[in-house]
């Protein structure tokens, strides 16, 4: 009998996750519907905007800090809307001081506002002004495995190339490429954009990713919640697919049952 494969955490910045589902907070009715979505989703690993969340330096104000806590939750700022290296290095900076001291972050920098598409150039200089400064970097980039392989190169400690435009939904519109990345990598590779519903997230896990992260696809589903659960129940078959290994693709039909053996009437 083959024996069952025994999966192994999801290791980041030298902490292991059991979850491999990242979640955002935005877009959601209030914060009450991301704490629910956020449970229902069984991530540990949850990202928020820097520039958009309050965390406490506007008084009177909702915290994410009091549905999202620290103690429960690894908490992973982002630079989303910043533009240039230099923004999205003080951004990392601020979330730094505003939590005191934390060192993980997810860096993106964008290359214009209509398609949210990564600026290499500016990622790729941001990334190591921030490994420099002692950042633990989760970075948003292209599918372009020469960027990915440079980017590991430099120090990031997981590769999130985007699956299709942000906020798109189109799910996983060049599968071969992030293959591609997944094989040379030897930091985690994550999908990161344009996830639209269960089947995309099982599919980028079957790909051989090791973590999907997602905000839209939840947040702006008719039920967030329930949504938040099926695309956990997505990751966790999707990993298990690809540890199992699918059957070969064949250009012929090959029986369930062969005529080997039966029983003539």
């Amino acid at each position: 009998m083959t024996d069952f494969i025994q999966d192994q955490p999801l290791r980041i910045a030298g902490q292991a996750f059991t979850s491999r589902l990242l979640v955002g907070t935005g877009k959601y009715r209030d914060f009450d519907e991301t704490a629910e979505a956020v449970t229902a989703s069984g991530a540990e690993i949850v990202t928020f905007a820097v520039r958009r969340t309050n965390l406490g330096q506007t008084a009177g104000e909702p915290n994410l800090l009091d549905v999202v806590p620290p103690s429960r939750f690894t908490l992973l700022p982002n630079t989303a809307g910043c533009y240039t290296a230099k923004d999205a290095v003080r951004t990392c900076k601020l979330a730094r001081e505003l939590l005191d001291g934390h060192k993980l972050v997810k860096l993106e920098v964008l290359g214009d506002q209509s398609t949210l598409y990564p600026n290499v150039v500016e990622t790729l200089s941001a990334a190591e002004t921030l490994i420099a400064d002692g950042f633990d970097v989760m970075v948003y980039t292209s599918d372009d495995p020469i960027v990915a392989r440079e980017l590991e190169r430099l120090g990031c400690c997981a590769i999130m190339p985007l699956g299709s435009l942000i906020g798109s939904g189109h799910g996983i519109q060049n599968p071969h490429n992030l293959s591609l990345i997944i094989e040379q990598a030897e930091v985690p590779v994550l999908v990161d954009a344009g996830i639209g519903t269960a089947s995309d997230a099982a599919l980028a896990m079957e790909l051989g990713c090791d973590g999907v992260l997602m905000n839209s696809a939840i947040a702006q589903a008719r039920q967030p919640v329930l949504m938040a659960s099926a695309m956990r129940k997505a990751i966790e078959a999707g990993r298990e697919a690809f540890l199992a290994g699918r059957m070969p693709r064949r250009q012929s039909a090959d029986p369930s049952s062969p005529f080997a053996g039966r029983i003539n009437g």
